[in-house]
């Protein structure tokens, strides 16, 4: 009894407090020193949480099925992004009359989680849907490499059951912002990865001119530009040759795309400056994108990007981390010849 307890007394406050929304941080508190933990149902008031997916294939049925069952066993009420819903119902291995959101304000403001079904480019989508709502973000990775969407297929069970006995950790993110001359990204203008300039209609380089809080710092002649947060930074911007960051770091990192000047790097500069541009080249229109939305823009578009003023919490299960995340991801360590 003492050491359910004490396991009970290792939860931290943040953990109680996001699955106690409709009670007072005093209460949560008190229920740490009064009870046992048994099952989270037993404690708390029923769990929401809302359900992500974009698209997905006929192996992926089953997986979904055995998801969505599992959730059900413990009781967690669920609210379905629509499209989604309607693509799967017709497989679900029980009886159930969700809610559902088309938009972010369609999602109950009391949502505990919600869980991404997908790959990374699927909880990117979900930004969107939660932004400045705090609400956290799981990723369960159906697609292939999984930065973001870490969970893979055999730890599912174990990571909705930590989920439930509350074994996890709540990582904020950084998001980065876009300020325009004109209104773009249909009032969404954040990203969790990065921000892009591209030439659009003409394989010629373009020309971007770059700021930092009005001071010139570089004109890249180069394919685009990426500005990448410290979480974008194993992405695009990565591909294109620039460093990996941790998380935690409070940078941008800025990369240029195939740039003409080979000694042309990545410049990794603090989260605190507005990082403005100029944008150059034959073509009329160019690309702008947020993660993989993508708008056309013309050069008399005014641009400028900063950190946002809110992140994103996403969720881990206590035995993932970082590292460990860049080493099985990337390969790093894994040499046959040892």
């Amino acid at each position: 009894m003492s050491g359910q307890l004490c396991a009970f007394n290792n939860f931290t406050y943040s953990r109680l407090n996001s699955f106690t929304k409709k009670r007072n941080a005093k209460k949560a508190m008190n229920i740490t020193a009064a009870i046992c933990p048994f099952t989270f149902s037993a404690i708390f008031d029923k769990v929401l949480v809302a359900i992500y997916n974009r698209t997905f294939e006929e192996e992926n049925i089953p997986l979904l099925q055995h998801i969505l069952q599992k959730l059900y066993e413990h009781q967690i009420q669920m609210v379905f992004f629509k499209d989604f819903y309607e693509r799967i119902h017709a497989h679900l291995p029980f009886q159930y009359s969700p809610r559902f959101f088309t938009s972010k304000k369609d999602i109950p403001a009391h949502t505990d989680m919600l869980f991404s079904l997908g790959g990374d480019g699927t909880l990117l989508d979900t930004i969107t849907y939660i932004g400045a709502s705090n609400i956290p973000i799981i990723g369960i990775n159906l697609g292939r490499l999984g930065f973001l969407a870490a969970i893979p297929e055999e730890e599912i069970d174990a990571a909705i059951l930590s989920l439930v006995r509350g074994s996890y950790t709540i990582e904020k993110r950084t998001l980065i912002h876009l300020d325009s001359s004109v209104p773009l990204f249909d009032g969404s203008p954040f990203a969790l990865n990065e921000f892009t300039l591209h030439r659009k209609d003409s394989s010629s380089m373009i020309k971007i001119h770059t700021y930092l809080n009005g001071e010139f710092l570089n004109t890249y002649w180069a394919d685009g530009l990426i500005v990448a947060t410290p979480t974008g930074s194993t992405g695009y911007s990565l591909s294109c040759g620039g460093p990996v960051v941790f998380p935690q770091t409070s940078s941008f990192v800025i990369t240029p795309v195939a740039p003409h000047n080979l000694n042309t790097r990545s410049i990794v500069v603090p989260d605190d400056n507005v990082i403005s541009f100029e944008v150059e080249g034959r073509a009329e229109q160019y690309l702008c994108t947020m993660d993989a939305r993508t708008e056309a823009i013309t050069a008399g578009v005014q641009l400028a990007v900063k950190k946002e003023n809110f992140t994103i919490s996403l969720v881990r299960p206590d035995e993932h981390n970082f590292l460990n995340t860049i080493r099985q991801k990337l390969y790093w360590g894994i040499d046959r010849r040892n």
